[in-house]
């Protein structure tokens, strides 16, 4: 069978941090979890055509998972991990039922999850600039938030909403949440530094003042610019291929060396802030064949397959001479997305080979009873 029709629903994928720690206690569905990990992956299950674990999951998901509870989380995370996996989980649910005749019970349930988890993200864009909160808590909104702990968010924290907030607003007709993700984009790119079009890397929610003004492609920054490609693509809105064309000029002319990318300045692009690079920016590779820019995403992923081989996995931070900065690897998917699309773009067996070596490294060095383990 044939899944093109996934496309769009595939690019809302962002390539971003794990999962930070949720406050509270316990561990089933009935307490503080609100599953990330079940929703998160519920949309494979029917893209590799497993259809009687996806209706599983569905039904585990719409009689077990609940929002209302005093848990601070990350908006972030929540909105890519909870609300985009319960929005491509609907959009798949209704497409099984209308083309296949299975999970004929189904009837927008997650549609309706996805408009509670929505509501209560809200709370966190009120504030001067309209660029939300890092977190939130999902019973009380920002009332259990003291100031001192919600002034600053990262960039791609702020620039990673619109694709599931749009999506959600689409699919339910209450446009308020596509309005608040449109506005904290707007705010980005007014704050983007006018002479270099960079953006940096931490800003104040309510002065919009920046923080932390190192500017790349990798952790802080990522999915900002993956979000301003991809909103274009989802929404066909002209604005953000504008922006992104602009960010991206920007980011070959002073942040890529060839291959390599290393932070810089964004006030004075030419000096470099960081000697190292971080595994997050393995998902610019294959931003860059959606944009069309092929030999240098060849190139960037081909030093990135080169680290790789050298050390397994890639480490979360290694020097421009390949060696580890920091060791860990918390099993991310950016390097293996770029893989998957630089495949699709040229159809060099190649890439299925890189894939195949991915594979083998999680299961003989990650691998563990109850998974795999970073």
């Amino acid at each position: 069978m044939s899944f093109d029709f996934l496309l769009p629903i595939l690019l809302w994928i962002p390539s971003v941090a794990i999962p930070s720690h949720n406050e509270g206690k316990g561990t089933n569905l009935n307490s503080f979890s609100f599953s990330l990990t079940l929703i998160d992956s519920l949309d494979t299950l029917a893209i590799i055509g497993d259809f009687n674990g996806f209706e599983e999951s569905l039904k585990l998901i719409i009689n077990e998972v609940k929002f209302d509870h005093d848990i601070v989380v990350s908006v972030f995370e929540t909105n890519i991990r909870v609300l985009g996996g319960l929005l491509s989980g609907h959009v798949l649910a209704d497409y099984i039922k209308s083309r296949y005749g299975e999970i004929t019970w189904y009837s927008n349930d997650l549609l309706t999850m996805a408009l509670d988890i929505g509501n209560r993200l809200l709370p966190a864009f009120n504030t001067t600039t309209g660029i939300p909160h890092a977190k939130v808590n999902l019973r009380h909104g920002m009332q259990t938030i003291t100031p001192e702990h919600s002034r600053e968010t990262c960039t791609a924290c702020a620039g990673t909403m619109i694709l599931e907030f749009a999506a959600l607003s689409r699919l339910s007709g209450d446009t308020v949440f596509e309005e608040k993700a449109h506005k904290a984009m707007d705010q980005l790119w007014t704050l983007r530094n006018r002479a270099s079009d960079l953006v940096g890397t931490v800003l104040n929610v309510h002065s919009g003042e920046w923080v932390r003004r190192e500017s790349g492609v990798g952790a802080g920054i990522d999915s900002y610019y993956e979000y301003c490609l991809k909103a274009y693509i989802l929404l066909g809105e002209d604005r953000y291929n504008s922006r992104f064309d602009k960010h991206y000029r920007a980011v070959m002319k002073y942040v890529s060396q060839g291959p390599i990318l290393l932070d810089v300045h964004m006030h004075r692009p030419n000096i470099n802030s960081k000697n190292f690079m971080d595994s997050l920016q393995a998902f610019w590779p294959g931003l860059q064949v959606l944009k069309g820019d092929l030999q240098p995403a060849i190139e960037t992923h081909e030093m990135l397959y080169h680290v790789m081989q050298k050390h397994n996995f890639l480490p979360e931070a290694f020097t421009t001479d390949f060696q580890v900065h920091w060791g860990q690897h918390p099993l991310r998917p950016e390097f293996v997305e770029s893989t998957y699309f630089l495949y699709r773009a040229t159809n060099d067996p190649y890439y299925l080979e890189v894939g195949a070596k991915v594979v083998e490294s999680l299961k003989k060095y990650a691998k563990v009873d109850c998974g795999f383990a970073a």
